[in-house]
């Protein structure tokens, strides 16, 4: 009887309502605490989301959504964690730091530990280094598909997984709206945390060159995945620097202004006929086991 619930929980799970909305974190390092605010209002709002993608940070705070965290328990987090938490500075050809603590810290604060566990389906975006190529992971583990996300080039070490290096999934989904479509969202909200590294006053050291840098390209190219995109909401980070972790409320203030202002188009939505799906590529899925 429980293996029969079970099977009847993950049916359930993967067959959602037929005008299904997909959720695009994309990155931004402490700037995606923004993405708190805007998972508030949703909720508040009882706007349904039956997908959530996430690129960088935003597959971190998807997949800890996801895995069952309250938008409470997400704030308490965000409030608690600092750069410390889920890095360590280290000496390597490959980069300036290793997010290997993300281990303990996505250990310590997922409530389930598998895709297939989640209550929501996740799809978290990768690069494959010597390719280029987008990965999608949406099975298996969940933590090193997370950790590879979010290994930032230059700053963070490559993860290595089923053979191949990975790198930031922003490279590949800045917004994995595309995923989202792919996934079967009728309705896709992306979330792009736009802002710059630098100040006006040029660059502080080595990661605010390498990270500015990689945003102007990343503005430039940014056609693809808004084009899947049915709404783009921008909440205001600018003059937050991408390790302002100690803006936490501001951030989760900005994340909200931002979705309050969406929410009319939204529910639009609901209220209408499904959109017809866009004829958009098929992103490479991965196995999530890693090495």
């Amino acid at each position: 009887m429980q293996a029969f619930g079970r099977e009847l929980s993950h049916a359930a799970r993967k067959a959602p309502a037929p005008e299904g909305i997909g959720l695009a974190l994309g990155g931004g390092f402490a700037r995606g605490i923004a993405h708190i605010g805007v998972l508030k209002v949703l909720e508040e709002e009882n706007i349904p989301i039956q997908y959530v993608g996430g690129t960088s940070v935003g597959a971190l705070i998807g997949a800890a959504y996801c895995s069952g965290l309250s938008v409470a328990d997400l704030e308490e987090v965000a409030r608690q964690v600092r750069f410390k938490h889920f890095a360590r500075w280290t000496l390597s050809r490959y980069g300036f730091a290793s997010n290997q603590r993300m281990i303990g810290f996505l250990n310590r604060t997922l409530k389930v530990k598998t895709f297939e566990e989640l209550r929501l389906p996740l799809a978290v975006t990768a690069t494959d280094f010597s390719s280029g190529a987008g990965v999608v992971f949406r099975s298996g583990p969940l933590v090193d598909p997370v950790r590879a996300s979010c290994a930032y080039p230059g700053m963070f070490l490559p993860v290595r997984m089923d053979g191949r290096w990975l790198v930031d999934g922003m490279l590949s989904y800045a917004v994995p709206t595309i995923p989202l479509r792919q996934m079967g969202a009728s309705r896709v909200l992306a979330v792009h945390l736009k802002g710059t590294w630098t100040n006006g006053d040029g660059p502080r050291h080595l990661f605010d060159v390498i990270g500015q840098c990689f945003n102007i390209a990343l503005e430039k190219s940014s056609r693809e995945w808004r084009r899947a995109a049915d709404l783009t909401i921008e909440p205001n980070v600018d003059g937050c620097k991408y390790d302002d972790f100690e803006h936490t409320t501001n951030l989760i203030h900005a994340g909200e202004a931002a979705a309050r202002a969406a929410l009319p188009q939204i529910r639009k939505w609901l209220a209408a006929k499904p959109a017809a799906k866009q004829n958009l590529p098929v992103p490479q899925t991965a196995p999530a086991t890693a090495e």
